[in-house]
């Protein structure tokens, strides 16, 4: 006799939950030195109601439901980026230099390459499962085949976002699909030969610059270049582009081991609500308030990990991409805030105000919930 039983990573919820509070709480001591007359509290908190409800939506489908609608979705969200880059400057007006959102009016402005992400996760977990489910694992030509599918299904996305002059979010995109290809299955081989080349490219890279930087300007414009200068050398650069870096490392050094307390902070940081949040957290709550900040992200991961290790091959993918979006968020987010990776612009997940940001977050973790809610069979039961 067969029972149904529908379980729910309520330890997963709570811990999502913690993490709005921390957010929340942070917010308000970071909005003192925004340049804009906005409420980031309180329309944080705003932007936590609506992304609870789109859980709840997700919560509706079946992954049956979502594997056929997949397509749709991700084609969706390749012609909002299309749209973003054609549109005219009043639908789609130029950010910071990146042209990257659409303007709602009454309602603000979304970032579609923020969901594009979540859709991305998507389609390489259909493209994948299908893949799977047709063809034998191991075998080198329907290797070279499903790397190919899953290489151009990526490019798009990223090559679209690269034309809005968004690197970053282009980079988590990449993070991504590199994450979902390493449990595709695919022959290490083949995968250690992407790698090589990769990491091949990067060094390359760097010793050209080490060389002579001004023979990447074919590569990189002249802001990009200064950005990475102003990252070697912050404080050389500290009256100029370096100076929103020099001020992080100074607020994060100054907060020492417990902080300056609750809305204490007093060394001034320019969009310390957005990318900077976590410059806040360490100078007011100190080195204990921001290590408690990463257990939890730590946490988070390894339920999702747990998640994705009793799941089908379609819903441990879609963990996989989740876990690899939140890593490289979180890596990224905070080493450019203490200046051991270069300022991208990445925002750090939940933490960071921006509708879209959080929105395409728990998008992600909605459908990583959304597996811990599915049905689970046994064969016996004494009921």
């Amino acid at each position: 006799m067969k029972k149904r039983k529908s379980y729910f990573d309520s330890n997963l919820a709570l811990l999502i939950i913690m993490l709005m509070i921390f957010s929340s709480v942070s917010l308000y001591s970071a909005q003192k030195y925004a340049q804009l007359n906005i409420d980031y509290f309180q329309q944080q908190i705003v932007w936590f109601v609506i992304s609870g409800m789109i859980v709840l939506v997700i919560f509706y489908f079946d992954f049956e439901s979502i594997m056929k609608l997949t397509p749709y979705i991700y084609t969706f969200g390749i012609l909002l980026l299309l749209f973003v880059l054609l549109g005219p400057d009043s639908i789609a007006p130029v950010r910071k230099g990146a042209k990257s959102w659409i303007e709602i009016p009454k309602l603000g402005s979304i970032q579609p390459s923020e969901f594009m992400k979540i859709f991305l996760i998507l389609m390489l977990s259909y493209i994948l499962t299908k893949h799977i489910d047709k063809f034998p694992v191991g075998d080198i030509r329907f290797d070279i085949r499903l790397l190919c599918k899953m290489g151009l299904l990526a490019a798009l996305p990223i090559g679209l976002t690269l034309l809005q002059n968004d690197f970053g979010t282009s980079l988590v995109m990449a993070v991504i699909t590199m994450g979902i290809i390493l449990v595709s299955g695919i022959n290490w081989k083949m995968i250690a030969s992407v790698v090589t080349v990769v990491v091949g490219f990067i060094c390359s890279l760097v010793i050209t610059y080490l060389y002579d930087p001004n023979l990447l300007l074919g590569l990189l414009d002249g802001y990009q270049l200064d950005r990475i200068n102003s990252w070697l050398d912050p404080f050389g650069h500290g009256q100029g582009i370096g100076y929103q870096l020099k001020q992080s490392i100074l607020a994060i050094g100054s907060g020492m081991t417990e902080g300056k307390g609750f809305n204490q902070s007093d060394v001034y940081i320019p969009e310390a609500h957005t990318d900077f949040i976590f410059t806040i957290v360490a100078e007011e709550f100190g080195f204990i308030g921001a290590s408690l900040l990463i257990s939890l992200y730590f946490f988070i991961i390894y339920k999702i990990v747990a998640t994705a290790l009793n799941s089908s091959f379609f819903e441990s993918f879609i963990c996989v991409g989740v876990i690899s979006f939140l890593t490289f968020h979180i890596f990224q987010n905070i080493g450019m805030v203490i200046g051991l990776i270069p300022i991208t612009g990445i925002p750090l997940p939940l933490m960071s105000y921006g509708g879209s940001s959080v929105m395409a977050t728990m998008m992600g973790l909605g459908l990583v919930l959304n597996v811990s809610l599915k049905k689970k069979d046994y064969m016996f039961s004494n009921e």
